[in-house]
């Protein structure tokens, strides 16, 4: 058994190195994001209804190889340490990255995508960088800065890929590449390693895999707990991801500009809540009080979002709900306090993994919930899926509540 020890304050250099690496692989992945549709006719010489169901057929793919990898990631980053793993990881995005960018036939896209699921579940490996190097009390602050470094690059990645997809369709992905390849070449001389041998444990992968992982987790019923408030907070945020831009397009009439002002002014306010407020926010009121303010601002923006009369209704929604990020990162917080030091990576794999379930079935409730209230010939109410999302938060906000008053009532020691 390992007892987490004191530590040292924050090394900014790490720290900022690893939110780097977080920002460069969320532009890689949306630099091909407007160019995927375009990529995937030249390749099947398909129509764009048949491309859109390629689409979510790749989508499902990379989702799946999250959630099997997340916790094998982790598992090997708490052996060897987060550096090899943060850098081989992202190297072989690169690599992926280059397939996409060559590929004659659907059947390398494939490849790529699966391959793009196996390394992005690096994130595991980077956010128990930031465990290891920061104070618990810090690692809220902390964990938000990553957070805010993966919306910042999610937001630029699509402006940069839609501007050389205009040129050429395959363009983005290999800036993608260089990209990626160019962070590995630099992390090597510029990323030091944030686990010390003596904080390691041995690889093994009973526990390094989905199951494994939730069973291990489960040993901690506080941090179990937090993992299903994860699951449903991430359900609700699939309403946005899977129908955002079939909702305003129908109810408003937006155009393609409108819904990707509409999702950058997100991903800007996301980095904003999460970079510079939740820290500041933790430090004044607590890691807890957090997590339950996050959630009850979250809630009156789904429901704005459901019954919104006019798109300036889904703008202001836009700002309301992207301050209740600060809940993800005080979460965050309060299960790595509770975790060993040598099985932090354990912990963001079971995070990862978690997430990537909701990525697996998220998208297919959310668009069928739309798809059967927005026909016109049955109940119409396309907001639907907003409602379901609002219900799905508050369902987190409670298991939230009763989890905090289990941490009050009996203090759950960290073990591994």
């Amino acid at each position: 058994m390992s007892q987490q020890s004191a530590q040292p304050p924050a090394n900014t250099t790490t720290l900022f190195f690893v939110a780097l690496i977080v920002f460069v692989d969320m532009v890689g992945i949306g630099l091909i994001v407007p160019v995927l549709p375009g990529l995937l006719e030249e390749v099947t010489g398909e129509t764009l209804d048949r491309t859109a169901q390629i689409g979510g057929w790749l989508l499902f793919a990379y989702a799946v190889m999250q959630f099997t990898f997340a916790p094998i990631i982790g598992g090997l980053s708490d052996r060897f340490g987060r550096r090899p793993v943060l850098l081989f990881t992202l190297f072989m995005l690169g690599v992926d990255y280059a397939i996409m960018a060559w590929a004659p036939t659907l059947f390398w896209l494939f490849v790529g995508r699966i391959l793009s699921g196996i390394m992005g579940a690096s994130w595991a490996a980077a956010n128990s960088a930031i465990a290891d190097v920061a104070r618990p009390e810090e690692r809220g602050k902390f964990f938000g800065i990553m957070g805010a470094a993966g919306a910042a690059g999610f937001v630029i990645g699509p402006g940069i890929g839609g501007l050389l997809g205009s040129i050429d369709v395959r363009l983005p992905f290999i800036a993608a590449s260089m990209l990626a390849i160019g962070g590995a070449i630099a992390g090597y001389w510029l990323l030091k390693e944030t686990l010390p041998p003596d904080r390691r444990r041995g690889f093994s992968i009973t526990r390094a895999n989905p199951l494994g992982t939730l069973i291990q987790m489960a040993r901690h019923p506080v941090v179990f707990g937090f993992l299903t408030v994860i699951f449903f907070m991430q359900m609700a945020a699939q309403s946005h991801q899977s129908v955002w831009a079939y909702h305003t397009d129908l109810v408003f009439g937006w155009s393609t500009l409108q819904i990707g002002l509409s999702v950058a002014l997100y991903g800007v306010m996301v980095a904003i809540t999460q970079g510079a407020l939740t820290g500041k926010v933790i430090a004044r009121i607590g890691a807890a009080r957090t997590v339950l303010i996050g959630f009850i601002i979250s809630l009156p923006a789904n429901l704005m979002f459901a019954f919104a009369p006019a798109g300036y209704f889904m703008v202001i929604g836009i700002v309301i709900g992207s301050l209740g990020a600060i809940a993800f990162p005080a979460i965050q917080q309060m299960m790595s306090e509770r975790i060993a030091d040598d099985a932090q990576g354990e912990l963001q794999g079971a995070v990862a993994s978690t997430m990537s379930i909701t990525s697996i079935i998220g998208p297919l409730i959310m668009t069928r919930a739309f798809g059967t209230f927005a026909d016109a010939q049955g109940v119409y109410f396309p907001g639907a899926p907003y409602l379901l999302a609002a219900l799905f938060g508050a369902t987190a906000l409670c298991i939230a509540a009763w989890n905090i008053s289990r941490i009050k009532a009996t203090p759950e020691p960290a073990e591994s």
